[in-house]
């Protein structure tokens, strides 16, 4: 029987209302629309997880989109036995729709509240709703098993970079274990970044405020819709579903490489500038004493025997992030 899920990336880039918006599979997993590319899941055994995917918070980064699109259309079809419970979203479904990478503000600089400092921004409201979201859903969690709460954000990067996978860890009290840096390695992730400060992403605000074992994971090239190599996203997608469906992962990954932010290049004022240029490679490696950014008074320079670059763009907005400089602290392990 043909139900949403096996449209649900059409039918969001259409926001489309449904017809019928909850149901039961013929596998017994009870699924239900709680509004433009929100899609709740829950299986007919007893959960082991509570688990957010989620992608399109930036709208031109498809790849993600589309893994998780086929994701969906799996469980529909019971080729992946969903042994958690589910909540996929898809972000920015208005940029989706406009093939745009947001509309007025980068909607992951707006969680843990940031939104309401732009009330007239479109992705403000986004924001607000896709807090609400998992909010409503992690609050049907186990409320004693916090490590039992994932929430896995997917997007791909605008430039080119020496690691083609990697992931953000935000900033929270406990440490990582060293369960999550094999999980990431598993999935074909070559490096790790561990935050030292709270920012306004969605992986952070769901770390942060619901206890969830969080992550931003950065998974290829920025292309549209359609032209995606999506075997080349393949050990991702197979991680997902052994996620999904209560599987251990192989233990035969490499461990990712792992970095600590060192600083963030806050773009102050127009006159914000990188001496070093800005079309390098994410993880691109300078020396001691290299001038990296300039912004009137304020200078950044390299003061470890060595950092690398992530993210660098000047073009941002006034008050944002223009770039992360990060050490190496070895490979996890």
């Amino acid at each position: 029987m043909h139900t949403l899920l096996d449209d649900f990336l059409a039918g969001t880039l259409r926001q489309d209302v449904p017809h019928v918006a909850q149901g039961v599979l013929p596998s017994g997993v009870a699924w239900r629309w709680l509004g433009h590319g929100a899609l709740l899941c829950e299986p007919a055994v007893t959960a082991t997880a509570s688990v957010v995917l989620s992608a399109g918070i930036h709208g031109d980064e498809t790849a993600p989109i589309e893994i998780l699109d086929a994701l969906v259309r799996d469980i529909a079809s019971g080729v992946v036995a969903l042994q958690v419970r589910l909540l996929v979203l898809l972000g920015n479904v208005s940029a989706m729709s406009g093939a745009r990478r947001y509309l007025d503000d980068d909607l992951n600089r707006l969680f843990s509240g940031r939104h309401l400092n732009l009330p007239e921004s479109r992705e403000a409201a986004r924001a607000g709703e896709l807090e609400a979201l998992v909010c409503d859903f992690f609050a049907d969690a186990d409320a004693d098993a916090a490590d039992t709460r994932w929430h896995l954000d997917l997007h791909t990067a605008i430039r080119p970079s020496l690691f083609e996978r990697f992931a953000l860890l935000p900033q929270r009290e406990a440490a990582y274990g060293q369960d999550i840096f094999t999980w990431l390695g598993a999935l074909g992730i070559e490096a790790a970044l561990t935050h030292r400060s709270g920012s306004g992403t969605f992986a952070h605000y769901s770390s942060s405020v619901h206890g969830a074992l969080a992550c931003t994971l950065e998974l290829g090239k920025v292309m549209p819709f359609g032209h995606n190599d999506l075997t080349r996203y393949t050990g991702v997608s197979n991680g997902l579903r052994r996620l999904l469906s209560g599987e251990p992962l192989p233990a035969d990954g490499s461990l990712p490489r792992v970095f600590d932010v060192v600083a963030s290049l806050d773009k102050q004022s127009e006159a914000f500038e990188l001496p070093v240029g800005d079309a390098m490679p994410n993880f691109t490696a300078y020396p001691r004493g290299t001038l990296i950014a300039r912004d009137g008074d304020y200078r950044y320079e390299v003061t470890h025997d060595e950092e690398r670059i992530v993210f660098p763009n000047p073009r941002v907005k006034v008050g944002l992030r223009a770039g992360l400089m990060v050490v190496e602290r070895g490979v996890a392990g």
